[in-house]
C-alpha cells in the first residue's frame, strides 16, 4: 500500500500539467481502488494509440483529440470504464484492421475524464492485464475488439530478486543523473516488492521508443524482461554521465573564460590609469607597426594587415584571437628584405677553405668560381632578367671524408649564416612545406623556421642526408624539396603555414649523401652533384697533424709541448686500426692517444710524452687489421677483387673450387643477380676458350665449380666482378697462381671484352689502403685516374686491359712444379 501511495502521488503531479483542478477527486479514485485484478473480458473496446504504451500497474495520463476515440471514452464512461489500448503501427494510417496495430496491450480502467476547452479529453487510466488482441468485431461509431489476457509469467526466486535489487538500483542511479526526475520515483522502486510491477515502473520512466517499449510489453517472462531493462539503464546511465561531463567541462570553461575577461578588462582599465597604454591597445599597435617595419611583398604585407583587422574584432579570449596573434609574430619576424650586405674577397675565401680542409680541390676551384661570378654580377649591377642563381650543390660521398664541416666553411668563406637540418629518416612532408593553419599548433615548415631564426634572407642551409629522406600516408618530402631546391621556382616558394610567397632564391642550399640512388631523379636532377672520394694514407697523415691532432690535444685538455706524436705514429694508426675512407675513425683513435697521455700527465710524468709507432699496442691495444692479401692469395683459384660501397671503395676475394660432379656451378656469398650472372658469363667464356688457355674442352662434363666471395654476410651484386671471376676460374683450372699484391676490376663480356665500370678512385683508394701496388683496370677508365692523388699514381703501376686474355697474361704467375 505504501508503494501504491508513492505511485499514485508521482502519476498525480504528471496529471497536474494536463488537469490543474480536481486533483482531491483523482486522489480518492486511486485510493478507491481495488487491489484484485478483474477478470478479462472477450471483447472490450478499443483505443489505438500514438506513441506510446501503457503498461499494466501504471497509471499513465492520455490526450484524446479524435472524434472516433471520444466517443468510445463518452460511451465507456458510463459502464465499468474498462477498455483496451494498444499503440498503431504507423501513426500516419488510419486504423481499419487489426494489421494497424499491434496485437499485444494493455487491458486498462478510466480513473479519470476531464474535458478542456479546445474539446479534446484529458483522460488518466490505469494499466491492469496484459492482453492480446485476436481481431475487430466493429469498426463504428468505435472499434471493438476479441481479446484474451496474456499475463506475465513472473515467479519469485532467488535469481528474481537478485534482478530486481540490480534494476532498482540502475534505476536509482538513472534518476539521480536525470534532471526534473522525482526522487520519489527511486524511493518507489525499492520499496517494490512484485518484479512485474518494477519492469514496468521502471519502463514507463525510462527513454524508449515506440518499437523498444512495445518489446518490452511483449517480452515473456519477467526475469528476461528486467535483463532488456537493464541492458538499456545502462547504456542511459553511461550517457548522462558522459553529458554531466561535458556540461562540467563546459562550465569550467565558461567560468575560466569569464573571469579571465574581467581581469583583462581590470588590468586594462589599470594600465590605462597609469599611462602605459593607449586607447587602441598596446599589443595590436605594436603588430602594426612592426607590419610596417618588415617591409613584406605587397601580397605579403595585403594578408598580414587583413588577419590584424580581423583580431582588432576578436575577443582575447577568443581562441582564435591567439592564432592570428602567433601568425603575426611568425610574419613580422621573418628577414622579408635582410641580406648578409658584405663584399666578397676571393683570397680570403681561398685561405678559408684551404685552413679548414686539405685537398678536395676541385670542390674548392666550384666554390671560388661561384663567389667570382657573385662578384662581378655585385659590381656590374647584373638586371634583374640575368640576376645570379644560388648555385644547388650536392656533396656526395662516404662517411667521414668531410661534406658537413665543408659547409660549414663555405658559410665562412662568404660571410653568411650556417644552418644544417637533418633530413636522415624524414617522412612528414609537412616539415618541409608546413601545416595549414587549420590544425592546432600548426607552425612553418623547416625552411621557414631557420630563415625566422638566423635573421637574414640568404643564409648557408646544409640539408644533411638527403638520400634517406623517406616517404609514407604523411607524404613525401623529397616532392616537396623539388620547389625548394628549383632555382626557377623557389623564389615564389609558399609555405603552407604562411600561404603566401616568400623568395627563396637568395639561399644558398648545399645537400648531402652518401649514395645518388636513393636519390628520386627529379631531385638529383636540380643539383650539381660534387663527389668526395675517400682520402690516401699521405692526405690522411696530413689530415691528422693539421687539423685533428691539435683538435684534440686540446680538447682533452693537453698542451701541445706535452704530447708529440710521431708521423709513423699516425700512420701506424692508419694501417692497423682504422679501415676507411674517411677520417672519423681515425680521430677517435688519435682522441685514445691523448687520453691516455692526459691520464699519465695527470700522474706527474715528466712531459712531453713522445707516442711512437712502438708504443701503439700499448695504447690502443692489438691491431684491428692485417694486410690480407698475402694471407689470402696462397693458392690457384683465388683472386683479389676491387668494389665500390656507399662508405667508400673495398677490396673482396673470389675464391672457386672444383670437384667430381654433374656440371654443376654454385654461387654463395649472398651475391646480388647481376653478380650471379657475371659468374655465369665468366664460365662460359671459358667453356667456349677452353682450347685457347690450355685447357680439356670437357672439363666441365664431370666436374662441379663452386664460386665463392667470403664476408657472406654483407649483401654483394654489380657487373665490375666480371673479370675477377674469369680470372679465378682460369686460374683454378690452370693451376696458375694469381699475383698477391695485383688486384683487378672491370665487367666481362661473351666475346672476352672488358667493360668500363664506376667508382675508379674509390676502389683505388681501397686497394691502396690494402697494400695492393698493382691494379688491372678496364682501358676505358684510365682517363678516370686524372681523379686520384698524383703521389698515389706514383706508387702504384695501372694496367689498362681491354680482352680478358690480356687480364689472364698479366695476372697468373708461372705453374709451380711439383
Amino acid at each position: 500500500m505504501k508503494v501504491r501511495q508513492m505511485i499514485k502521488g508521482l502519476f498525480q503531479r504528471r496529471a497536474q500539467s494536463t488537469q490543474p483542478t480536481r486533483s482531491n477527486e483523482m486522489e480518492d479514485k486511486l485510493e478507491a481502488q481495488p487491489e484484485k485484478i478483474p477478470p478479462v473480458p472477450a471483447e472490450l473496446p478499443l483505443l489505438p494509440l500514438k506513441d506510446t504504451v501503457v503498461y499494466p500497474m501504471t497509471v499513465f495520463p492520455l490526450v484524446i483529440g479524435k472524434e472516433k476515440s471520444i466517443r468510445l471514452i463518452n460511451d465507456i464512461t458510463v459502464g465499468d470504464k474498462i477498455l483496451a489500448l494498444t499503440a498503431q503501427r504507423r501513426i500516419d494510417v488510419e486504423v481499419s484492421s487489426p494489421s494497424d496495430v499491434y496485437t499485444v496491450g494493455t487491458m486498462a480502467r478510466i480513473l479519470q475524464m476531464v474535458k478542456a476547452p479546445d474539446g479534446t479529453l484529458r483522460v488518466l487510466v490505469q494499466g491492469i492485464e496484459r492482453i492480446a488482441i485476436e481481431g475487430f468485431v466493429q469498426n463504428d461509431p468505435f472499434i471493438r475488439a476479441k481479446v484474451t489476457a496474456k499475463p506475465d509469467t513472473s515467479e519469485k526466486t532467488v535469481p528474481i530478486e537478485a534482478l530486481m535489487r540490480g534494476l532498482a538500483e540502475q534505476f536509482q542511479k538513472m534518476v539521480s543523473l536525470t534532471p526534473n526526475m522525482p526522487e520519489e520515483l527511486s524511493a518507489a522502486a525499492l520499496n517494490i516488492e512484485d518484479p512485474r510491477q518494477l519492469a514496468y515502473l521502471v519502463a514507463t520512466n525510462i527513454r524508449l521508443e515506440l518499437g523498444q517499449r512495445q518489446e518490452i510489453l511483449e517480452i515473456d517472462p519477467v526475469a528476461e524482461k528486467m535483463n532488456r531493462l537493464m541492458l538499456v539503464l545502462n547504456r542511459e546511465i553511461e550517457v548522462l554521465e558522459l553529458g554531466r561531463k561535458i556540461q562540467g567541462q563546459a562550465k569550467d570553461q565558461m567560468q575560466k573564460a569569464e573571469r579571465e575577461y574581467i581581469l583583462r578588462q581590470q588590468l586594462s582599465a589599470i594600465r590605462k590609469e597609469l599611462g602605459e597604454e593607449s586607447d587602441d591597445g598596446s599589443e595590436t599597435k605594436s603588430l602594426r607597426e612592426k607590419i610596417e617595419k618588415a617591409k613584406m611583398p605587397p601580397e605579403a604585407e595585403k594578408e598580414a594587415k587583413r588577419e590584424l583587422s580581423r583580431m582588432e574584432k576578436l575577443n582575447q579570449t577568443s581562441p582564435e584571437y591567439s592564432v592570428i596573434r602567433t601568425y603575426l609574430e611568425w610574419m613580422t619576424g621573418l628577414p622579408w628584405n635582410t641580406l648578409s650586405a658584405s663584399p666578397i674577397d676571393i683570397a680570403k675565401a681561398k685561405e678559408t677553405l684551404d685552413a679548414d680542409h686539405y685537398g678536395l680541390e676541385k670542390v674548392k676551384d666550384r666554390i671560388l668560381e661561384y663567389l667570382a661570378v657573385k662578384k662581378l654580377s655585385d659590381e656590374r649591377g647584373a638586371g634583374e632578367g640575368t640576376r645570379m642563381r644560388e648555385p644547388i650543390l650536392c656533396f656526395a660521398g662516404p662517411p667521414g671524408v668531410g661534406k658537413t664541416s665543408l659547409g660549414q666553411s663555405i658559410a665562412r668563406a662568404l660571410n653568411r649564416k650556417f644552418v644544417r637540418l637533418s633530413l636522415g629518416g624524414l617522412h612528414d612532408e609537412a616539415e618541409i612545406r608546413g601545416h595549414r593553419r587549420t590544425y592546432i599548433g600548426a607552425m612553418p615548415g623547416r625552411i621557414i623556421q631557420v630563415l625566422k631564426r638566423v635573421e637574414t634572407r640568404d643564409p648557408v642551409i646544409m640539408l644533411d642526408e638527403v638520400d634517406k629522406v623517406g616517404a609514407d600516408w604523411r607524404g613525401d618530402p623529397s616532392s616537396a624539396l623539388l620547389e625548394v631546391l628549383d632555382p626557377e621556382q623557389n623564389k615564389d616558394f609558399r609555405d603552407n603555414y604562411l600561404d603566401v610567397p616568400f623568395d627563396l632564391s637568395k639561399v644558398m642550399f648545399i645537400t648531402t649523401a652518401n649514395q645518388l640512388e636513393t636519390i628520386p631523379a627529379p631531385l638529383l636532377d636540380r643539383m650539381e652533384v660534387l663527389r668526395l672520394s675517400g682520402y690516401t694514407e699521405h692526405e690522411k697523415l696530413n689530415i691528422a697533424k693539421t687539423y685533428l691532432v691539435p683538435k684534440e690535444i686540446t680538447a682533452n685538455a693537453l698542451k701541445s709541448e706535452e704530447v708529440v706524436i710521431e708521423d709513423e705514429t699516425i700512420r701506424g694508426i692508419i694501417k692497423d686500426y682504422t679501415r676507411e675512407a674517411g677520417v672519423r675513425n681515425l680521430e677517435r683513435e688519435i682522441a685514445n692517444v691523448c687520453r691516455k697521455v692526459a691520464k699519465s700527465v695527470a700522474e706527474g710524468k715528466p712531459a712531453p710524452i713522445t707516442v711512437t709507432a712502438k708504443e701503439l699496442r700499448d695504447y690502443l691495444g692489438k691491431p684491428r687489421f692485417f694486410a690480407e692479401t698475402s694471407v689470402m692469395i696462397d693458392r690457384p683459384g683465388v683472386v683479389t677483387g676491387l668494389a665500390w660501397t656507399p662508405v667508400g671503395g673495398d677490396i673482396l676475394f673470389v675464391e672457386a673450387s672444383m670437384m667430381p660432379g654433374n656440371k654443376q656451378l654454385t654461387l654463395t656469398g649472398q651475391l646480388g643477380d647481376v653478380m650471379k650472372e657475371s659468374a655465369q658469363a665468366a664460365l662460359s667464356y671459358v667453356r667456349a676458350h677452353a682450347e685457347e688457355l690450355g685447357l680439356n674442352k670437357d672439363f666441365f662434363e664431370k666436374t662441379d665449380i663452386h664460386i665463392h666471395v667470403p664476408a657472406g654476410a654483407i649483401p654483394k651484386d654489380g657487373p665490375s666482378a666480371g673479370v675477377t671471376m674469369t680470372t679465378a676460374l682460369v686460374s683454378l683450372l690452370t693451376g696458375r697462381r694469381v699475383m698477391s699484391d695485383l688486384a683487378m676490376t672491370g665487367e666481362i663480356t661473351l666475346r672476352g671484352k672488358v667493360m668500363p665500370i664506376g667508382g675508379v678512385k674509390e676502389k683505388v683508394l681501397a686497394a691502396r689502403r690494402a697494400g695492393i701496388k698493382t691494379v688491372i683496370l678496364p682501358e676505358r677508365n684510365m682517363n678516370d685516374l686524372d681523379d686520384v692523388p698524383e703521389e698515389l699514381r706514383k706508387e702504384m703501376t695501372f694496367v689498362p686491359v681491354d680482352r680478358i686474355d690480356q687480364v689472364i697474361a698479366k695476372a697468373l704467375m708461372e705453374k709451380e712444379s711439383s
